[in-house]
């Protein structure tokens, strides 16, 4: 078992012109692949292996991202099953030329699957859940699995004729 501040994820970077359309706002999948590779760190380091990502789920634009401002990509994980793990991923903004606080621009909860070196899904650690904002991630993660796992298997059934 592993506590969830031990696989904890931050990269930042500033944004620059190649990365945004001609009005100056970043490209979502900029911000996207910056994402996955942050939460692809605490996914990896919780696993202590190589992973791959499956899913995203619920990301939400709460603001545009504009060229010059600082990104800060946050990723913790949440959820820990057999072999996956859910990362919930925060994006936030700094415009470093004024004394404005942070905001949240972008968040998303990304699944990973850890896999051995034969490539195939291994066993991933437990996740230790100690405070209640824990455990209520840890349960929404949960039945975020539920959920999928049971649509996934609906459609996975064969055609009857």
């Amino acid at each position: 078992m592993k506590k969830s501040m031990q696989s904890r994820s931050v990269l930042s970077e500033i944004m620059l012109p190649c990365q945004a359309n001609p009005s100056g706002k970043v490209h979502g999948g900029e911000i996207m692949k910056m994402m996955d590779n942050c939460g692809g760190v605490a996914a990896m380091r919780h696993a202590k292996t190589n992973v791959v990502t499956v899913r995203v789920d619920e990301m939400v634009f709460h603001q545009p991202i504009m060229v010059g401002q600082l990104v800060i990509c946050e990723a913790q994980l949440v959820f820990a099953g057999r072999t996956s793990m859910e990362v919930k991923v925060t994006v936030k903004v700094e415009d470093m030329m004024n004394e404005l606080p942070t905001k949240v621009a972008l968040t998303a909860f990304f699944t990973y699957v850890a896999l051995d070196e034969e490539g195939k899904p291994c066993q991933v650690p437990g996740l230790l859940v100690e405070t209640e904002e824990e455990k209520e991630a840890f349960e929404n993660g949960r039945q975020r699995y539920l959920e999928h796992k049971k649509n996934r298997q609906k459609t996975e059934e064969p055609v009857r004729g």
